[in-house]
């Protein structure tokens, strides 16, 4: 009978994910916000609780999240991880303290004291490598120019949850400074020991895995990641870390074979993932906190796009790409949610778990909107913005006064207070520049859309 039970709600829960998806490609939008949303109606307080089919939900969104950093990884080689950690470190030292500091202080402000402080700076820091793996997919941004810088971005995130997890693990549970400090360096001897095998033995791996059956390449790059992922874990290294190596190891047809074969089984946990999340919230439990949840996720998703944005310019992106990767990095999810977990399960904070699941569940809906709609939101406040500035420069014809003969003012230059690459971006000659030197926006290299 419990099995019986169990095909029917997981048979319901597939069956609806498809017809949603379906309809989220109609609208042209992105499904996870209408994955969460199924979640919270079939969760914990919702219309009709599920109850038989959670453990096995549970595990499929465990493997959802490992899926999706490893198809991330077979995107890139050891060679680019290696080089854009290191062109992009202090992208990563920038996003900690504009999205850690944030949590911070609301924890303080809150009065909840340093402990919590800690706790919620991890929650409001680090991004959704999940969600932002499935919309970049879903927007067909994969291959754009800002996507490295993203990449580089979430890794250097995920990577510092090795340093991270055991410092808030040793401080919720009370342990001393010497306990701490092992569990510290073992998660650090692990990371860096798989990244080292990554970089080094790559293509060793790769021959290892290498089969002409399609059958056997899955099962055997399945089986290698999980694995890996669970090893990780283990070590108080994060899973999704493990998988994202593990698939920065494979290179070559062996990478590009086992990208056909997964894509299916990534897009079918990812969505189970995301139903999981919902599933775990009980709506009764989010209008008390809605108030401080909104304030911080308005702040701390300003403070992602000004991230992305930075990142993305020291980079040497257009424009358009800083403003898509900054809209791109704003979701949070599965990490701020086993970091919040953490302190509930000690105790640290009651009200802790519910303000870090409202502020989630805010930041994963809009996550995809900002992705989506931070570009052509940010071109159309730049066209109004050149529209002011050019009716402040022009200047009318003098009227002629009696007696005198009929001035014409002189042809206006560009704004005072605009830089000399603020005017050249905008299409106006420097100051001191010889006209003939001047180009518009239009007449410069295009980048990769």
């Amino acid at each position: 009978m419990h099995s019986a039970v169990l095909l029917i709600e997981f048979g319901s829960i597939i069956l609806g994910l498809g017809l949603l998806g379906r309809m989220a490609a109609r609208l042209r939008f992105s499904p996870i916000p209408l994955y969460l949303l199924a979640g919270l109606a079939f969760g914990e307080g919702g219309l009709l609780p599920l109850g038989a089919s959670e453990q096995f939900v549970a595990t499929g969104a465990e493997i959802g999240v490992i899926l999706l950093l490893l198809m991330l990884g077979l995107e890139y080689t050891a060679s680019d991880l290696v080089s854009n950690l290191k062109a992009h470190y202090p992208s990563g030292i920038v996003d900690c303290a504009l999205n850690a500091l944030p949590g911070a202080a609301a924890a303080l402000l809150l009065g909840w004291g340093p402990v919590a402080a800690v706790v919620l700076a991890g929650v409001t820091w680090i991004s959704s490598s999940g969600v932002i793996a499935k919309v970049l997919g879903d927007l067909g941004r994969v291959g754009n120019r800002e996507t490295p810088v993203i990449l580089s971005v979430l890794v250097l995130e995920d990577l510092a949850m090795a340093v991270y997890l055991p410092i808030v693990t040793a401080l919720v549970a009370g342990a001393g400074l010497a306990a701490g400090s092992v569990t510290l360096a073992v998660a650090l001897g692990v990371a860096g020991l798989v990244l080292f095998a990554a970089v080094r033995y790559g293509r060793l791996i790769s021959r290892f895995v290498s089969t002409d059956d399609p059958e056997k390449l899955l099962l055997v790059v399945l089986g290698l990641t999980i694995l890996v992922a669970g090893i990780a874990q283990q070590l108080q290294v994060s899973a999704a870390v493990g998988a994202f190596l593990v698939g920065i190891a494979l290179s070559g047809e062996v990478a590009e074979g086992a990208h056909t074969l997964l894509s299916p089984l990534r897009d079918l946990f990812a969505a189970i993932f995301f139903v999981f999340f919902g599933l775990h919230t009980d709506p009764a439990s989010i209008p008390p906190v809605l108030v401080p949840a909104l304030a911080l996720a308005a702040v701390t998703a300003a403070t992602k796009i000004g991230t992305g944005y930075w990142a993305s310019r020291r980079a040497g992106i257009s424009v358009k790409g800083r403003w898509r990767a900054g809209g791109a990095l704003v979701a949070r999810g599965e990490f701020s949610i086993v970091i919040a977990g953490l302190a509930v399960t000690a105790g640290i904070e009651p009200s802790l778990g519910p303000l870090a699941t409202a502020y989630v569940l805010i930041l994963v809906v809009l996550g995809p909107l900002t992705a989506r709609f931070t570009e052509p939101a940010a071109a159309a406040c730049a066209r109004l913005t050149a529209r002011w500035h050019s009716s402040r420069a022009t200047t009318p014809r003098e009227r002629p006064d009696a007696g005198t003969d009929a001035r014409v003012a002189p042809a206006p230059g560009p704004p005072d207070d605009l830089s000399p690459a603020e005017t050249e971006r905008d299409g106006l000659p420097a100051p001191d520049a010889p006209v003939r030197h001047a180009r518009t926006a239009r007449e410069q290299p295009a980048a990769r859309d």
